[in-house]
C-alpha cells in the first residue's frame, strides 16, 4: 500500500527525456522557479470534510528532519501507519510531483514533500503539496531544475474518485539526470524465484521476466526505453522457423496407433456415459499468485492465491480451448489444473486426450498421460524413455527407439500430462537432483520430473499437472507459467447435465424438479461428481422416496445401491447381501485412509473386489506388473472408512472421536480428505440404519460412540475456532441433523462470525444459512465477515437476507454487485437492507485488490446512484459504511 501513501521510488525512477519537460505550461515554470517562496500556501483546514465520518487516513508520517519554508510543518490528520519496510532518508536525490495551477480558478497548486500525503477537499484543487525545501533548489551556478511531465496522472484508480486528476509533473534535481547513456536493466532470467523483496507483491503466474513484462505500463513514444527498443528489433536479424525433421514411417505409424487408442479409452465417462454425448464443458478460471515471504509461506496453497470477487472470476473464465493459451496469446509451458475432490479433473483431461486424437490440439505430435495413482516413487530403476512408454497409459511401441530418437528431435511438440499428482507422496526436496540424461536409467520418478520440470531434460515439452489445491505443488506453484482452477457446474450446467443424463423427457422433468425442490442437494450438485451421484441415487430410487438431506446419507444410499446392483448382476454370489465382505472393503478403505493412499490389497476376496469393481467404487488401472485396483474417488473410501470407525468393534470412542467433527488443539492439516471423512463419521454415528439394503449394519450397537461424540461436541468452544475450523464446524452440526445442537452452536457463537479468506461454495453457503435460521428462536443477532471469501452474488444474497445478519462486510465489488442484482429486480426492501447492513469498519487494506473497487464505492456515495442506473432512493444519504467510516488502515 505505500504506493498509494508515498511517492514511491519504483514508479517515479523511469525518467524521460528533457523534451518532456516542454509539456509544462510556462507560467508554472516561472511561478515555482523565479518565486518559489508563493508556493507557500495556507493548508486548507477543510481538507478531510467531504471524506465521509471522522476518517483516519493511513499514510507514512512526515520525517522529522522535513525543512519547510515557513518553519512550521502543516497540519495532519491522525496517521497511522504500518511499514513493512525501512526507507532511506537521504534527500540527495528525492523527487516531487508538482500540480499544475487549475484553469478554472487559477488558484496556486499546493505541494507537499514526499513523505506526506492529504486529501483535498477542493474540486478544482490538485492532490500533492510538497513545500520547497533548500536542498530541492539548485546550487548557484548550477544546472536548473528539470520539470518534467510523467506519462499519466498521479494514481488516478485510488484519487480519481476523490479529486479530479490533470497531468502530473516531476521536478528533478540536477543530481539525479546522469548526462550518459541510459542503461536499461534487464529481465531476470526465466524460472528466477521471486526476492523476498516483492513481498506481499500480486505478480501473474510465470517466470520472473515474464511478469515484468506483463507488470509494465505502456510507455510513450517519446521514451528512451521504447526508441532503443526499435533499434535492436531493426539491427537483429530475423529468426528463421525452425525446420523439422520429417517423422519416419514407424514414428507416424505409432503416433496413428496412439490416436486411436486414445480415443477408445477416452470415449466413456464414469457410469459407462458416452463422452461426446453427456459431457458438459467445464470452465477454467485463471488464477494469479501472491507473493509471499517467511517461514509459513508455502504451507497453504489456496491462501497464495490472489482472491477473486465474483464478477472477477466470471471476466477470468476461459473454455478448454485457451487451456495452454491464454489472453496474452504467449504459450504456457508448465500449467497446472487446480480442483477440488470430484470436481472433474480426470474427465477433464480424458476430454483433452479424446480432442488430440480427433485433431484439435495440432500443435502436439505426442500426448503422454501419467496417473500419479499407480507410480512407484520407491525404485531408481527408471528413465526418460520408460517414463513415458512404459509407465504411461500409451500403448505398447515397437520401435520405441525410433520414436523416442524423433520426440529429442522436437521436444516442443510433446504433451506429458500428471493426473492425480495430489497422490505422490513425500515431496519434500521434489525439485532437488533433477534427472540430466536423457539415457540413464537410474533416476526415481520424481527425479524425471524434476528433470522435466526444470527443463534439464526433454526441454521444450509441456507439462500439464492436475491436483487439488490444498495438497501439494507449494514447491513448484511459483515456477508455473500458468495456475488454472476447475469451475464448478453453474445452475444451468446442473439442468443441462441431468438432461443429457435422463434420456427420457418424463424423467428429465421429474429428476430436475426433485433437484430444483431441495436446496441442499441443488448445492451439492455445483460439484460434478456429486451431480453424478444424486442422478444415479434418482434413476434407481423408488419414486415415493424423498431425497437425502445430508452429505452422508446421499453417499450412504449410493454406495448401498452400487453393490445391491453388482451383487444381482454377478451370479456366482448369493443375492443375500450379508454374504459380500462389506467390513473388509471398509477396513482396507482405513488403511489407505491412514497411509494416504487408495490402493487395494490383491489379497482379498476375488468375490468382493469383483462386485466392487462392477459397482464402480474401485477402477482397475493397467500397470507395467499387471492390474492394480484403486477406490475410484475420495468420497466413497472415506464413507467406508467412516462405516469402519462407527460399527466395528475393534475401534474404540476415543478414535471415533479424533476423527469426528473438529478440534480447539492445533494439529496438522490433512485437507479436503479429513474434512470429508469428519462430516461422514458425524453423520454416520447419529443417522439411524435404514430399511432394505444397506452398507450398514443395523445389529452393531453404536450408543457409546455417539455419546462420546455428543460429549465433544457440547464441549466445543466456536469463538477459539480460526473460520476453517469453524466452517468444518458448522458442516458436522449440519450432518447430525439435530435441531438440539444447531441451536447449542448458535448458543456458543461470538457476534461477530468470520469466514475470512474461506473460498465458499454453494453447499457451504447454504449450510451457514440453514443453521443461522435458528437464531431467531435465540434473538440473537451476528455480524459476519466475509472479506476474501470467493462467495457468488447468489449466495451473498442469501446471507444477507437473513434477519440474524445485523452487519456483513464482503469483498466490495462483489457487494456493488449484490446491490444491482436487487436494484434490478425492484427489491428495494432488500436493497435498503443490504445497503444499511454493509459495513467497512475498521477498514485494513493488506493486498492491492482490498482497495480497487473503493474508487466506485465513493462515486455511488457522492451520486446517490449505481453505475450504470438513475438515483437510487435507498441511496438518498449515500452509503452508510463511508459515512460511519472512523480508520482507514494500510498495511
Amino acid at each position: 500500500m505505500e504506493y498509494l501513501c508515498e511517492t514511491a521510488d519504483a514508479e517515479w525512477q523511469d525518467i524521460v527525456s528533457d523534451l518532456m519537460s516542454e509539456l509544462l505550461p510556462d507560467n508554472v515554470i516561472l511561478k515555482y522557479l523565479e518565486s518559489p517562496e508563493s508556493i507557500e500556501d495556507d493548508f486548507d483546514p477543510t481538507v478531510l470534510d467531504n471524506f465521509p465520518g471522522d476518517t483516519d487516513i493511513t499514510c507514512t508520517p512526515v520525517p522529522e528532519n522535513t525543512t519547510f519554508l515557513d518553519g512550521v510543518p502543516p497540519k495532519k490528520p491522525k496517521i497511522v501507519h504500518k511499514r513493512r519496510r525501512k526507507r532511506s532518508n537521504s534527500t540527495g536525490n528525492r523527487k516531487a510531483t508538482v500540480c499544475p495551477e487549475s484553469p478554472s480558478n487559477r488558484c496556486t497548486p499546493t505541494i507537499t514533500p514526499e513523505s506526506s500525503f492529504s486529501l483535498s477537499s477542493n474540486p478544482f484543487q490538485h492532490v500533492l503539496r510538497i513545500p520547497f525545501s533548500p536542498p530541492l533548489l539548485p546550487p548557484s551556478g548550477g544546472s536548473p531544475l528539470q520539470i518534467i511531465q510523467t506519462i499519466g496522472p498521479y494514481t488516478p484508480p485510488l484519487f480519481g474518485t476523490v479529486v479530479p486528476t490533470g497531468p502530473t509533473y516531476v521536478i528533478v534535481s540536477p543530481q539525479c539526470v546522469s548526462p550518459g547513456t541510459q542503461i536499461i536493466p534487464l529481465s531476470p532470467a526465466i524460472g528466477t524465484v521471486a526476492p523476498p523483496e516483492l513481498t506481499g507483491s500480486v505478480l501473474p503466474v510465470g517466470s520472473s521476466s515474464d511478469s515484468a513484462c506483463q507488470g509494465s505500463p505502456t510507455v510513450d513514444t517519446l521514451s528512451p526505453t521504447k526508441d532503443l527498443q526499435k533499434n535492436n528489433d531493426s539491427t537483429s536479424p530475423k529468426t528463421e522457423k525452425k525446420i523439422r525433421p520429417e517423422a519416419p514411417e514407424c514414428v507416424k505409424d505409432y503416433i496413428h496407433h496412439i490416436k486411436s487408442y486414445m480415443r477408445d479409452v477416452c470415449c466413456s465417462m464414469r457410469g459407462g456415459m458416452g463422452m461426446e454425448s453427456h459431457y458438459v464443458d467445464a470452465h477454467l478460471v485463471q488464477r494469479k499468485l501472491l507473493i509471499k515471504s517467511g517461514k509459513n509461506a508455502n504451507k497453504c496453497l489456496e491462501k497464495e492465491l490472489v482472491v477473486l470477487s465474483d464478477s472477477e472470476r466470471k471476466k477470468a473464465k476461459l473454455d478448454r480451448s485457451q487451456l495452454f493459451h491464454n489472453s496474452d496469446s504467449k504459450p504456457k509451458q508448465s500449467v497446472a489444473l487446480l480442483g477440488k475432490a470430484g470436481a472433474g479433473k480426470t474427465t477433464f483431461i480424458q476430454r483433452l486426450c479424446l480432442d488430440w486424437a480427433s485433431g484439435s490440439l495440432p500443435q502436439f505430435q505426442f500426448v503422454f498421460l501419467l496417473n500419479c495413482k499407480i507410480l512407484d516413487l520407491t525404485k531408481s530403476t527408471y528413465s526418460l524413455k520408460g517414463l513415458l512408454f512404459d509407465l504411461s497409459m500409451s500403448p505398447r511401441c515397437e520401435d520405441s527407439d525410433s520414436v523416442f530418437k524423433h520426440i529429442l528431435s522436437c521436444p516442443d511438440e510433446v504433451l506429458i500430462i500428471f493426473d492425480s499428482f495430489d497422490h505422490i507422496k513425500d515431496f519434500e526436496g521434489l525439485l532437488q537432483s533433477p534427472a540430466k540424461s536423457h539415457t540413464n536409467t537410474k533416476y526415481t520418478i520424481k527425479q524425471l520430473f524434476s528433470g522435466l520440470f526444470q527443463k534439464e531434460i526433454l526441454s521444450g515439452c509441456t507439462l500439464l499437472i492436475a491436483t487439488r489445491p490444498k495438497d501439494v505443488l507449494n514447491q513448484v506453484l511459483r515456477k508455473m507459467d500458468s495456475l488454472l482452477e476447475l469451475c464448478g457446474f453453474s445452475p444451468e450446467d446442473i439442468e443441462l447435465y441431468t438432461s443429457k443424463y435422463f434420456g427420457d423427457a418424463s424423467l428429465q422433468e421429474n429428476a430436475l424438479k426433485q433437484i430444483k425442490t431441495d436446496r441442499y442437494i441443488f448445492s451439492l450438485c455445483s460439484n460434478p461428481l456429486l451431480c453424478w451421484t444424486t442422478c444415479f441415487l434418482l434413476e434407481h430410487q423408488e419414486s415415493c422416496n424423498d431425497l437425502p438431506s445430508t452429505l452422508t446419507d446421499l453417499y450412504q444410499r449410493a454406495t448401498s445401491k452400487h453393490l445391491q446392483l453388482a451383487s444381482l448382476e454377478n451370479s456366482s454370489l448369493c443375492k443375500n447381501r450379508k454374504q459380500l465382505d462389506i467390513p473388509q472393503l471398509c477396513k482396507m478403505a482405513w488403511e489407505g485412509f491412514k497411509n494416504h493412499d487408495t490402493h487395494v490389497n490383491p489379497g482379498s476376496s476375488t468375490e468382493l473386489l469383483d462386485c466392487a469393481l462392477k459397482s464402480g467404487i474401485l477402477a482397475s488401472y493397467k500397470t507395467s506388473e499387471g492390474q492394480e485396483n484403486h477406490f475410484a474417488d475420495l468420497f466413497t473410501q472415506n464413507l467406508l472408512s467412516a462405516v469402519h470407525l462407527v460399527q466395528s468393534k475393534q475401534v474404540n470412542e476415543k478414535m471415533v472421536v479424533a476423527n469426528s467433527v473438529v478440534h480447539q488443539k492445533k494439529r496438522k492439516v490433512q485437507g479436503e480428505s479429513q474434512d470429508v471423512l469428519q462430516r461422514f463419521v458425524t453423520g454416520l454415528v447419529f443417522q439411524k440404519a435404514p430399511d432394505g439394503v444397506s452398507i450398514l449394519d443395523s445389529s452393531v450397537n453404536i450408543k457409546a460412540k455417539r455419546k462420546a461424540v455428543e460429549t465433544h461436541l457440547e464441549s466445543m468452544k466456536p469463538s477459539d475456532l480460526v473460520p476453517a475450523r469453524l466452517l468444518e464446524l458448522f458442516h458436522c452440526v449440519y450432518e447430525t441433523s439435530s435441531a438440539k445442537f444447531a441451536k447449542l452452536l448458535l448458543k456458543n457463537l461470538p457476534d461477530n462470525l468470520s469466514f475470512y479468506g474461506m473460498q465458499l461454495c454453494p453447499s457451504d453457503v447454504y449450510v451457514i444459512c440453514h443453521l443461522l435460521r435458528y437464531a431467531s428462536t435465540l434473538k440473537r443477532t451476528f455480524s459476519i465477515n466475509l472479506q476474501d471469501a470467493c462467495i457468488p452474488i447468489s449466495g451473498l444474497k442469501e446471507l444477507v437476507g437473513l434477519k440474524c445478519i445485523k452487519a456483513f462486510w464482503a469483498h466490495t465489488a462483489d457487494t456493488i454487485g449484490l446491490w444491482e442484482d436487487l436494484h434490478q429486480s425492484n427489491d428495494e426492501l432488500n436493497l435498503k437492507s443490504a445497503i444499511e447492513k454493509f459495513t467497512l469498519h475498521p477498514f485494513k487494506a493488506t493486498e492491492g485488490y482490498h482497495i480497487e473497487s473503493l474508487p466506485v464505492l465513493v462515486q455511488i456515495h457522492r451520486e446517490k446512484k449505481l453505475p450504470m442506473s438513475e438515483l437510487v432512493s435507498a441511496l438518498d444519504k449515500g452509503v452508510p459504511a463511508l459515512r460511519h467510516l472512523q480508520r482507514l488502515e494500510f498495511e
